[in-house]
């Protein structure tokens, strides 16, 4: 029973390192403003971009990508120390090896979950593109470095950042596949490039109506 509740605890220190809402943190710190407010109402770098500039949007996207990644690296932590110590008893069929990758698995749907659905913003967050890239970074950063070269090329080809976001997660999905990767990983990527794709339903709309913004320009909300 204390090998499941320490892990329920570090599933939930996952999710809160993903709820950190670096974004308004930054609107409230450098302008004094709700970033919600402004631009295309997210909390995500490239709303920051429009809105403070490109430095506080750079700092917004590094600590995004270090939130995703510290969850994947505190899970692990807490799953190799819960197994040295001789007071927990973890079931016998789940030796730390097939645990691990699973506990880490879970940690990043959680941290992502965190990321877009913030419990200090009543649930209403980004879309978790910048946390997803910390998660395949702590995971497998060969596929890392694959979505994120995906990403700028999707992006210096039609510079619309959220279709090099979804071409991200797509390469991603099928890069973590043509690798020797863990079931737990596999899965991990899947689910979350779906769920990423999923939080971009608006931009797809957009996209497919011509109207999405590119690179530079104002958002149709901030025109609203």
């Amino acid at each position: 029973m204390v090998f499941w509740i320490a892990n329920a605890l570090g599933l939930t220190a996952a999710y809160l390192f993903g709820s950190v809402p670096t974004g308004y943190l930054a609107g409230k710190l450098l302008k004094g403003i709700d970033i919600r407010e402004h631009g295309s109402h997210s909390i995500g770098a490239t709303n920051v971009l429009r809105t403070l500039g490109k430095w506080p949007a750079l700092a917004v996207l590094l600590v995004d990508v270090l939130k995703g990644a510290a969850a994947i690296v505190f899970v692990r932590w807490l799953c190799s120390w819960l197994y040295t110590l001789p007071s927990v008893t973890p079931p016998a069929m789940l030796d730390q090896q097939t645990w691990a990758p699973w506990a880490a698995c879970l940690a990043g749907l959680a941290v992502l979950l965190g990321h877009s659905r913030p419990i200090w913003l009543n649930f209403a967050g980004g879309k978790s593109i910048a946390t997803g890239l910390g998660v395949l970074l702590a995971i497998s950063w060969p596929v890392a470095l694959g979505a994120l070269t995906a990403f700028g090329v999707a992006l210096a080809i039609s510079r619309i950042v959220s279709l090099g976001s979804m071409t991200a997660a797509l390469a991603a999905i099928i890069l973590i596949f043509s690798l020797e990767q863990p079931l737990p990983y596999r899965l991990l990527v899947v689910a979350g490039g779906i769920y990423v794709i999923a939080r971009h339903r608006a931009n797809i709309r957009r996209l497919l109506a011509w109207t999405e913004p590119r690179l530079g320009q104002s958002s149709p909300e901030s025109k609203a």
